[in-house]
């Protein structure tokens, strides 16, 4: 009979162990899971070149009605720009001055600093993809390196940075388009290329394109970014540039069920204090013309507000509380499948330590 308990007791100890074994695992892989995030990518410094939209080392030509926001440059002496207008210029032409010279070096600079950056993983057509921040190696035997839709995910930190290096070439599919969501910023998006670019027409396109020799972008192309050149031209035809705004902090919570609903609470309060604050101001003013009805009018208002003076105090701290809120981003320290393996642990660890040792 007490052998028969004890292999009992033996079964039930493994079942313990095993319970626990599974539970531990649960927590360190849900842990591990959650903060598989971005991986921490320094963005690439432009100096000087950041304020070109087109920055080429020989010559800038262009076709159409053409349109960028920022400065165009040429580094070289003999400096040569075509198309201007009809294109237009949002900034400054710099043909072969000082400006352009002290671009193309910090150009220089910016490519190398891309270039040297280690990989995170390859890919060959980036269409259909989702990637977070991080540094990518684009397929030298790919036709194209995008044909369709990329999406670039900025997990909410408009810190995240995206390097895409290419081995030879960078071209793009007619129509082709980059996507960015929660906060992915085209600021902190590079395409490192070693030969030359072409961006085929109608597509879209995000980021700056940092190529060692020359920038082709065809009919219809609008680039959210820059096109610099390094040691060739950049031709250009009825394209637009455009720069959108760089974010540096932390985005605010915009999810509706936690900005909505506490602020529709304090709503009514500031109307009881803008009531109550016209109403001293009442006293002097109409005292010499309506002196009989600010008398009886004035007392009955100042009594409710004086009143829900100890109600409004704590109003204005449940507004400012709205940034307290808790997060529901993948900043989160633990999820809850990591929480519930951290109490199957605990309680398989108290049912071993509770259980007395049975000798045989």
């Amino acid at each position: 009979m007490g052998a028969r308990k004890g292999a009992t007791s033996m079964k039930n100890s493994k079942a313990i162990v095993a319970m626990v074994g599974i539970a531990f695992v649960i927590a360190i892989g849900a842990m591990v899971g959650h903060t598989a995030n971005a991986a921490i990518v320094p963005t690439v410094g432009l100096g000087t070149a950041a304020s070109f939209s087109v920055l080429a080392h020989t010559t800038v030509t262009n076709i159409g009605a053409t349109t960028l926001n920022r400065d165009l440059g040429i580094d070289a002496s003999l400096a040569s720009v075509t198309g201007f207008p009809p294109g237009i210029v949002g900034g400054t032409i710099h043909a072969g001055d000082a400006v352009a010279g002290q671009a193309k070096l910090d150009l220089t600079n910016a490519y190398g600093d891309a270039a040297s950056r280690g990989s995170t993983a390859t890919y060959g057509d980036l269409v259909g993809l989702t990637l977070v921040g991080g540094v990518y190696t684009l397929s030298s035997i790919a036709s194209s390196d995008l044909t369709g839709n990329l999406t670039l995910d900025g997990q909410n930190d408009p810190s995240s940075v995206w390097i895409f290096k290419s081995p030879s070439t960078l071209k793009t599919s007619s129509a082709s388009s980059v996507t960015l969501i929660n906060g992915a910023s085209s600021c902190n998006v590079f395409w490192q290329v070693s030969s030359s670019a072409t961006l085929e027409t109608d597509s879209s396109f995000v980021g700056t394109i940092l190529a060692h020799t020359s920038i082709g972008v065809k009919t219809g192309v609008t680039v959210d970014g820059r096109a610099l050149a390094d040691i060739a031209a950049v031709t250009l035809d009825s394209d637009t540039f455009i720069s959108s705004s760089c974010q540096t902090g932390p985005i605010p919570p915009t999810r509706p069920p936690f900005t909505i609903a506490p602020g529709s609470t304090p709503t009514p309060v500031p109307s009881p204090m803008t009531t109550f604050t016209p109403a001293p101001a009442a006293t002097p003013t109409t005292a010499p013309t309506t002196a009989p009805t600010a008398t009886p009018t004035t007392p009955p208002t100042a009594a409710p507000v004086a009143a829900a003076a100890p109600t409004a105090t704590p109003r204005p701290a449940a507004i400012a509380g709205t940034q307290n809120l808790p997060s529901t981003s993948t900043g989160d320290p633990l999820g809850p499948l990591a929480m519930l393996g951290i109490a199957l642990t605990s309680i398989g660890i108290l049912l071993l330590a509770r259980r007395p040792a049975r000798h045989l």
